[in-house]
């Protein structure tokens, strides 16, 4: 074998995405590896990601990667130093989740494995928060509104 000095010397090979519509192997790779993760988590409860952005995935293999998990019923969006999207795929427990910044600029794109993603769940504190604001909204609400009227109320007469 002869030795390369050069990068121009290094050959390479070009090659395009199945004609027949099939998937390419980053793709296939991806989705066996999503196929572990959901055995694993049936079994274990063990939630996993994987990070998208740390893929080495062209336009094409994108689009593959949609096509293959479609689009499944439930979509949120969250509003917080940015826009979050939460898009569950028609792959039960696999949902695909994308982090942009305050400007629109995508910071995380990955695919979770797991019941519902982590950041649509309540965490503890707002829940014991929320508790106290409701609370204190009913108090307040009870303390300036006139009391209903006492209706007396005979069981025995019809």
């Amino acid at each position: 074998m002869e030795r390369l000095s050069r990068l121009a010397d290094i050959p390479i090979r070009l090659e395009a995405a199945p004609a027949d519509g099939g998937l390419g192997g980053g793709v296939t790779a991806l989705l066996t590896e999503l196929a572990t993760l959901l055995e694993r988590f049936a079994v274990a409860q063990e939630s996993a990601a994987i990070d998208l952005r740390s893929l080495p995935m062209g336009p094409q293999d994108r689009v593959l990667l949609q096509r293959a998990l479609g689009e499944g019923e439930v979509r949120a969006t969250i509003d917080a130093e940015g826009v979050s999207t939460i898009r569950e795929t028609r792959i039960g427990g696999v949902w695909w989740v994308e982090h942009r910044d305050r400007d629109g600029e995508l910071i995380a794109e990955l695919l979770e494995v797991t019941r519902v993603p982590a950041i649509l769940a309540s965490a503890p504190d707002e829940i014991a928060a929320g508790g106290r604001a409701l609370r204190e909204q009913i108090a307040a609400t009870a303390a300036h509104a006139p009391l209903p009227p006492v209706r007396n109320l005979d069981v025995g007469a019809r």
